[in-house]
């Protein structure tokens, strides 16, 4: 159970109009936010309903589209200390496609709901605007998905996969089935496995069952240039 001053601590580094708005609207916040627990694999918001936004704590999001074969297509994954706004499209009307989010990590995250944080974006344009330029920085991060799925070589996509995760966690080895990264990628299973087994033969991963482990980031990082 979350006291009102670890959500005011909470939100007081994740929002930068939180100092801008009314006493009351930081109350009316944190009356509507509630902290919740996402197991493994769950899917948690299938654009049938405002969820509202959702500020991860722990483990990991995966925000992906859906063809009517169902295939589908990773946008982006949020982290802890990332806000999701794209379900909660009260919020923002402009929001008119199908956006899926799944836990891809057993999660712990902190939702705000999406009628009370669009109450409080109606009445203060600092909020409006932030979730906006949030809105902005994920859809940027979605044409650089397309950017490269559409323009890059499958060699040159996978390298930038495997450097990204290696910069995010810290570590050489990318603890990610072929199935997993295939999904991440947007790409199909055999396709990585094939690029994979050429890297490997090319001394520059090590594919083990515990992942993809990288051996040489400079020839790695020569793939990406």
């Amino acid at each position: 159970m979350m006291t009102n001053e670890m959500m005011e601590s909470v939100y007081q580094e994740s929002f930068p109009f939180w100092d801008k708005i009314t006493d009351a609207d930081r109350e009316y916040i944190r009356q509507n936010s509630y902290p919740v627990h996402y197991p493994k694999g769950k899917n948690i918001y299938n654009g049938s309903e405002c969820l509202g936004v959702v500020l991860v704590r722990s483990g990991s999001l995966r925000l992906y589209m859906m063809s009517d074969e169902g295939k589908d297509i990773t946008l982006f994954r949020l982290h802890p200390g990332d806000l999701c706004v794209l379900s909660a499209s009260c919020v923002l009307e402009a929001i008119t496609f199908d956006v899926f989010v799944d836990a891809e990590e057993e999660c712990e995250c902190l939702v705000i709901g999406g009628s009370a944080f669009a109450a409080v974006s109606g009445r203060n344009p600092e909020v409006k605007i932030f979730a906006l330029e949030t809105a902005v920085s994920r859809f940027s991060d979605v044409m650089w998905v397309m950017q490269q799925i559409l323009f890059m070589s499958m060699d040159k996509r996978l390298a930038i996969f495997l450097s990204d995760e290696s910069a995010r966690t810290g570590s050489d080895t990318i603890a990610l089935t072929h199935g997993q990264i295939a999904r991440y990628m947007g790409s199909a299973r055999e396709v990585v496995s094939r690029m994979l087994k050429y890297f490997a033969g090319e001394g520059i991963v090590e594919v083990s069952r515990g992942g993809v482990t990288i051996l040489d980031k400079k020839r790695l990082r020569g793939l990406i240039v």
